[in-house]
């Protein structure tokens, strides 16, 4: 390997060369997601628990959802993984324009989730079907159905924050390829940035039938 390789201008010191700073960075990501993956794990065990002891219940229950603005928001989602994973492909290819396009797509998709989101929680709000104690809601026959709004909250609101945090990801590295930080030769925080944007958007495909098509 060549010494100008071995000391890009992108290839921290503490790295002997390029590939292995990159090996080093797809470990830590993937470790990283794996305690992502365990904390929604918790998650899904608590519903698990909780649906087995209340069947009827979070049936009634999830008829309350707008199984129509879920199903939406999970064709934004798997489309903003697709424009994530463009742009990685896009700067293999040393695409800047086309990789900042799909980014900005991402971003987009990204938004309109959240927007579509908001509306579904301002109506619960308004209803009354909230969590706990503040649960006010009467139209659904069976005992305790807070509980079901407890964990749908707790796993869409994680989720929630999960978006938003990879919008911010990607702002970060959009704003970094727009200074032209990244190559065909270095692109690893885009690919990083897409792993986490993949595992938030297969969180939801899972949070998706769980709640909106328990029937």
């Amino acid at each position: 390997m060549s010494d100008a390789t071995s000391h890009a201008t992108h290839v921290q010191h503490h790295f002997a060369d390029a590939e292995q700073q990159r090996d080093s960075a797809k470990l830590g990501m993937w470790l990283f997601l794996l305690t992502e993956i365990l904390l929604f794990g918790g998650l899904f065990v608590a519903y698990g628990i909780f649906r087995a002891w209340n069947p009827e219940m979070f049936f009634n229950a999830h008829k309350a959802l707008d199984v129509n603005l879920g199903t939406v928001n999970t064709i934004v989602l798997i489309t903003s993984s697709v424009t994530m994973a463009l742009s990685i492909h896009a700067m293999q290819l040393n695409k800047r324009r086309i990789t900042i396009l799909f980014l900005l797509m991402t971003l987009v998709f990204a938004g309109v989730f959240l927007v579509i989101k908001y509306f579904e929680y301002s109506h619960k709000i308004e209803l009354g079907q909230l969590p706990g104690k503040f649960y006010t809601f009467t139209g659904i026959p069976g005992s305790n159905p807070h509980i079901f709004f407890s964990i749908y909250f707790a796993m869409t609101g994680l989720h929630g924050l999960h978006v938003i945090f990879g919008m911010v990801a990607i702002s970060w590295i959009l704003r970094r390829t727009l200074k032209r930080e990244f190559s065909a030769e270095y692109y690893t925080p885009i690919e990083m940035v897409g792993l986490y944007w993949h595992l938030v958007d297969m969180i939801w495909i899972f949070l998706f039938p769980l709640l909106y098509l328990i029937g």
